[in-house]
């Protein structure tokens, strides 16, 4: 529509592959232009390129390295030996854990509380923060985590950058908002809110019923206070469904409706067809559950149905086990797949 040029369009997604996907369909949209979008990508990725241009405001080098995993375990060992902590008793990995949360929460060393910090080596736990911080300086290195929290204080401790950036980006567009940790709203709010609401250009696009990363630091708060946050913000449900029949529609809607915290939606969907009932088994262990699916396998096998028209799924690759006991038992050929 010719409202912004690429270059200001900040375009922010979760991984790597959500990124190549949308600049392929952008792509599709508006051919080589796409090249023209330095600014679609990861939080993480767009962080870093943010921290390469202002390194030194946050005493790193633009040539800074970005650790892995295994780089900050070895790094919080040499730490560890440095305290004489035994690292049996209080494990590096335990500790990379407790920094991922805490930096997920944006919280620099002098943020977190005593008491989340005095469980891990007899109350040592904030001073490791902080001499782990000061050794990545020294390294000129930053972990994953680093990426989100030391732009944030960059923005926070350069207003004049932040303003920089305010200029820069005319639209904002978020993918999976509800998959947002703190440290990500705190960062896209201090990019969104030094605009006059005129120019406040804040798309976000989510839903309240898919938040399901509660475990890694996700906070589904982001999207049921957007409207807070952002005073005048315009709500559009998207509630027609394209995939599912009616029936299936109505037992998930219903099922979801006792949530406690959502926005509410009522989906609709375009399939003629109810199709089938969910239906629902209770039983008394997994072997019973194996035991169960088998003879329905066989009975559905005695109407003529072919193996491979039938699919079980399961949450995690262990629950497969006494499945494939219970088919060897009852001679039936099964396939495994991922």
């Amino acid at each position: 529509t010719r409202l912004a040029r690429g270059s200001e369009i900040l375009s922010v997604t979760f991984t790597n592959k959500a990124a190549r996907e949308m600049k392929e369909r952008i792509a599709r949209l508006v051919g080589s232009s796409v090249e023209g979008m330095p600014w679609l990508g990861t939080f993480h990725s767009i962080s870093a390129r943010i921290l390469r241009r202002h390194a030194e405001l946050v005493d790193l080098r633009s040539d800074f390295t970005i650790l892995d995993t295994d780089d900050q375990i070895r790094l919080i060992k040499q730490l560890l030996e440095a305290e004489n902590i035994d690292e049996k008793r209080w494990p590096a990995r335990q500790f990379a854990g407790m920094l991922d949360t805490w930096k997920n929460r944006g919280l620099l060393p002098r943020d977190v509380s005593e008491a989340d910090a005095g469980f891990f080596a007899n109350g040592r736990g904030r001073k490791l923060y902080a001499d782990y911080q000061a050794r990545l300086k020294v390294l000129n290195a930053a972990d994953f985590g680093d990426l989100l929290l030391e732009c944030i204080r960059l923005f926070r401790d350069n207003p004049d950058v932040l303003a920089e950036y305010h200029r820069r980006f005319k639209y904002m567009l978020v993918d999976e908002y509800q998959d947002s940790n703190v440290a990500q709203y705190l960062w896209l709010r201090l990019l969104a809110q030094g605009k006059p609401a005129s120019e406040a250009n804040l798309c976000v696009v989510g839903d309240d019923d898919q938040s399901i990363y509660g475990w890694r630091g996700a906070e589904v708060d982001n999207i049921l206070r957007f409207e807070k946050d952002f005073p005048g913000a315009k709500v559009i449900k998207l509630e027609r469904n394209y995939r599912s029949t009616g029936n299936i529609l109505s037992a998930a809607s219903h099922l979801i409706a006792f949530n406690e915290s959502r926005l509410g939606k009522t989906l609709q969907t375009d399939v003629a067809e109810k199709g089938e009932t969910v239906s629902v088994t209770s039983v008394w262990d997994s072997e019973e559950e194996a035991r169960s699916i088998g003879e329905e396998i066989e009975q559905y096998q005695r109407r003529g149905e072919p193996l491979n028209s039938m699919a079980i799924l399961v949450r995690a690759s262990f629950q497969m086990r006494e499945f494939e006991d219970r088919f060897v038992t009852l001679g039936l050929n099964y396939r495994v797949i991922g």
